[in-house]
């Protein structure tokens, strides 16, 4: 299965942010859709999510659907407390994104350890042997340190902008139901394995 998690509002998003917010949501939302209903042809479960950026830092937004997005314009302005406030509320989960990567968009590492559920310790783009960005795999080394001071759960994830395959991800013992079900296995810290790429081989 693969989460789906554009580049929301506040980042590098292709939708034009002078479109109503209805319109804003219809456009962001079809990257996912499209995919999902990909998915649901060849068997491969797509689930829903986005990247909120503050400026160069990420979180990944897991548990709430286009219908919150279109009954919550708030959440374009929103803080990074309110952010994590307003989601937690509604039932979904605030991860934060690759925390310690170093680029020229991020003007500096910011940390959130009480305004996130949980920390994307491992990210295949800086580890796996078919990415060609970001190539430092300390900034997981890093993570994982941050993540174990502060008893959060964690995740790996791909980090996908591309068509080449990096194969960073979670391994379950199961299916996951639906993206309620992955929230829980992940504050659970139900992952079995964690993928960042290194053991990855593309066909």
């Amino acid at each position: 299965g693969i989460v789906i998690t554009d580049h929301f509002f506040g980042g590098n998003t292709a939708i034009d942010r002078s479109l109503p917010w209805e319109q804003w949501v219809e456009q962001f939302c079809k990257g996912y859709e499209s995919a999902k209903a990909e998915g649901d042809r060849i068997g491969l479960q797509v689930f829903f999510g986005w990247e909120s950026g503050y400026q160069g830092t990420e979180f990944l937004i897991y548990g709430l659907d286009k219908q919150w997005l279109l009954q919550h314009p708030e959440i374009r302005d929103c803080s990074i407390e309110e952010q994590y406030n307003l989601v937690n509320s509604a039932g979904g989960i605030v991860v934060h994104a690759h925390p310690f990567r170093k680029e020229s968009y991020i003007p500096q590492i910011r940390l959130y350890p009480h305004h996130v559920d949980a920390v994307e310790a491992i990210n295949a783009t800086h580890s796996s042997l078919q990415s060609v960005s970001h190539k430092h795999p300390e900034w997981n080394e890093q993570a994982l340190q941050y993540a174990k001071e502060h008893d959060l759960p964690i995740t790996a994830g791909s980090d996908q902008h591309k068509a080449v395959m990096i194969g960073g991800g979670m391994v379950f013992d199961r299916v996951l139901t639906d993206i309620h079900d992955l929230c829980r296995a992940i504050m659970n810290r139900e992952a079995v394995k964690y993928l960042d790429g290194t053991e990855f081989a593309p066909e």
